[in-house]
């Protein structure tokens, strides 16, 4: 870790001279970053995009869920918790019909008054007995698994990072389990996505309000089950936390956040002798902010202890990272995490500013999440995007079934993608990768959500 802080802080003070974006005043030592101007989409793109578009065929929501499941087999994961064969006449339909239903939000009678053939208890009873969470994690996975093995998905990216981010959900007044959000002004709770590169969705948790949301930006990662494995982690402005960055350190992951109050941040140095020509003036005063580096070793068997002990579940890393935050300073462990994430804080806000293409991926990347998080509420659209109950349990199911349903319709959108970039290639078209990597599968201009 002293190897890694010294080579950065090296790094970016002999690259300072070519670094176009960072600008430390030489009177005040004030540093300030210009911002990127984006170039927009390039005209190419942009008439691939439009052409994509125009040839989407028509789909509907209940269609694209049955073909996927046909394809995929994803429905073969539910059935009653005894494990015996499901007692339905048409499992494949039921289930089908009920990853619609609670996936849009729509409601089991409410739907059934719209759906011949089937009634509201059916319904009901089906969700609660046949879905749990861990099997909605499954099928989640099977579609995740699905969507790495198109050709298309690696026109976006390779998988290797993943944007996390939450988006706030409406529940009622009178729900005792919901909370007023600060941020939103309004009660309910916390969708927490784990978006990959490649669009689709990894994880997502149900959170309060109240919580401190970049604890769980570790917790998706260990509990993606599917073959999608990132080893990279992007998050907004709530990710920049010392012991995040030391348990992401720990367990193997690159930590690297949307930084965009970084003027307010502390650089460590690695040692009272560190001096460095150009950028000096990020680190104060000299001899100060010194990273304690016999701390770190004489707790480091401790900390890997930790760090073992969450990576086989034996502890959570969201209860983990809450204790560390209110934990006192009395405490060495604490400490030694204190200052591991300064060691890896630092060198990732080094490197944020001296790499421009760096700062344009993590942003590239958040954005995704936000995308995702406007899709996702469109499929969504039943009883207004409020979550109708109030257990914990169901009101996580309510989350997984939207991503279900989500991450089917981005599957069966990127197979669309990629059918009409085929019939465009034989027609005599150039198409450029990277025209092709501006081409979301969020697109939902071809779809009717109502069906028939």
């Amino acid at each position: 870790m002293e190897d890694k802080l010294r080579d950065a802080a090296a790094a970016a003070d002999a690259g300072y001279p070519d670094n176009e974006g960072l600008v430390i005043d030489l009177e005040t030592g004030i540093p300030s970053l210009r911002p990127h101007r984006s170039e927009g989409q390039r005209p190419s793109a942009k008439r691939l995009e439009e052409e994509i578009k125009a040839r989407m065929p028509e789909r509907s929501l209940m269609g694209i869920l049955a073909r996927t499941a046909y394809w995929v087999e994803w429905w073969r994961r539910f059935g009653p918790a005894s494990g015996n064969e499901p007692k339905l006449a048409d499992p494949f339909g039921r289930y089908v019909i009920t990853t619609f239903v609670k996936g849009t939000n729509m409601g089991p009678y409410e739907a059934a008054r719209h759906i011949p053939g089937v009634s509201g208890h059916e319904l009901s009873y089906t969700a609660n007995r046949h879905f749990s969470i861990v099997l909605l994690n499954e099928a989640i996975a099977d579609l995740v698994n699905a969507h790495a093995q198109m050709d298309i998905s690696q026109a976006w990216d390779d998988g290797t990072a993943v944007a996390a981010d939450g988006t706030h959900m409406d529940t009622y007044l009178d729900n005792l389990l919901a909370e007023t959000s600060v941020r939103y002004g309004k009660p309910g709770g916390i969708a927490y996505h784990h978006i990959s590169d490649t669009y689709i969705a990894l994880f997502t948790h149900f959170i309060p309000c109240g919580v401190w949301e970049a604890v769980y930006i570790i917790e998706g990662l260990l509990k993606n089950t599917s073959e999608v494995k990132p080893t990279t982690v992007h998050a907004d402005t709530q990710g920049q936390s010392f012991p995040v960055f030391a348990l992401a350190h720990l367990l193997g992951f690159d930590l690297m956040p949307r930084i965009r109050n970084w003027k307010d941040s502390t650089f460590y140095r690695p040692s009272k002798q560190s001096e460095y020509v150009h950028i000096d003036a990020l680190f104060g005063e000299p001899g100060r902010n010194v990273i304690d580096w016999d701390l770190i070793e004489s707790q480091f068997r401790h900390l890997m202890r930790v760090a073992v002990s969450v990576r086989e579940g034996a502890i959570s890393s969201s209860t983990l990272l809450k204790r560390l935050r209110s934990g006192s300073k009395k405490n060495a462990t604490y400490a030694a995490f204190r200052e591991v994430g300064r060691v890896i804080r630092t060198v990732q806000l080094l490197r944020y500013l001296s790499d421009a293409p760096l700062r344009r991926r993590v942003t590239a990347a958040t954005n995704k999440v936000e995308s995702f998080n406007r899709f996702s509420q469109w499929v969504g659209f039943g009883n207004r995007g409020v979550i109708a109950d109030n257990d914990p349990v169901e009101q996580e199911k309510a989350m997984k079934f939207n991503a279900l349903l989500t991450n089917a319709v981005i599957f069966h959108n990127a197979l669309d993608i990629a059918e009409i970039v085929r019939h465009l290639l034989e027609e005599g078209w150039t198409i450029e990768p990277e025209d092709l990597a501006h081409i979301s599968p969020y697109l939902t201009e071809h779809i009717n959500r109502f069906g028939e």
